[in-house]
């Protein structure tokens, strides 16, 4: 049982099992370790014994004061607020090796793409659908946007699964750990047209284009002209690979930008 009452609306659900804790604290051995959400303090307790530093972010006032009295680590530098409020300068991102936490399911998604954005790795502990979703095949029901671009963007490599048991309260769905290294930043441009593409994942790419239009900001005629155009018109967009998709998305992009850097012609 635990002694603390966790908070539905902040997604707490505490990792309890102290094994994989150190499964997870092993890859912070000497580095500078920046943890989101500690809660209890049982990864965090696993991270301090071996890691040079522990940047430790709690959003709960509760579990902050908490883990402040609990843990007595000079290698522990606690602080209290949103992780994603927190400036470079207090994440010391500057010198931060690796982020290693059991983040909160709803935070998924803007983790990785806090990861992309400061080119750090991570050993993060997440929903096991979503992992099945980062590293799924082209042609696999799960394979999506979060495949490609996580694929494009990291070296994943999934350690371990983990069974909801090890977590209290007891969460609805497993988890699987992750290990995330920063590959590659992909340009915005094209990744708006990737996220678009795979809008209309089932279908031909010729189709995807045109069906895309309205996202990629040009008329359906614009869209049938690039649409003929292109490689890989008649594939289905979600057999392709990552790098054939952002190979795409550029040679869409180089045709977009040419067209609308043409002259338009002048009536006589």
């Amino acid at each position: 049982m635990l002694d603390f009452k966790p908070k539905k609306k902040l997604g707490q659900s505490f990792l309890v099992n102290q094994n994989i804790a150190r499964a997870e604290a092993v890859h912070g051995a000497g580095k500078i370790v920046i943890e989101m959400g500690p809660g209890l303090g049982v990864l965090t307790k696993e991270l301090c014994k071996v890691a040079k530093k522990v940047i430790a972010v709690e959003l709960d006032s509760d579990l902050y004061s908490r883990l402040g009295r609990e843990l007595k680590s000079k290698k522990l530098k606690l602080i209290n607020k949103d992780f994603f409020e927190a400036t470079g300068e207090e994440l010391e991102l500057g010198n931060a090796d690796i982020m290693i936490a059991n983040i909160p399911y709803q935070l998924s998604s803007k983790t990785i793409e806090f990861l992309s954005s400061n080119s750090l790795p991570a050993v993060l502990c997440l929903q096991k659908e979503f992992v099945e979703h980062m590293l799924a095949k082209p042609g696999e029901r799960s394979y999506s946007k979060l495949s490609v671009v996580a694929q494009l963007s990291f070296r994943l490599r999934k350690i371990m699964d983990v069974s909801r048991g090890n977590f209290n309260p007891v969460p609805k769905v497993d988890s699987s750990i992750v290990l995330i290294e920063p590959k590659r930043k992909i340009d915005k441009a094209a990744l708006h047209i990737l996220s678009a593409l795979m809008e209309h994942k089932k279908k031909t790419v010729k189709n995807a284009i045109e069906d895309a239009a309205k996202e990629l900001g040009i008329s359906k005629e614009q869209a049938k002209a690039i649409a003929q155009e292109v490689s890989n018109s008649s594939a289905r967009v979600f057999k392709l690979s990552p790098e054939s998709l952002l190979s795409l998305a550029e040679e869409i992009g180089r045709i977009i930008e040419e067209s609308n850097k043409a002259p338009e012609s002048v009536a006589e």
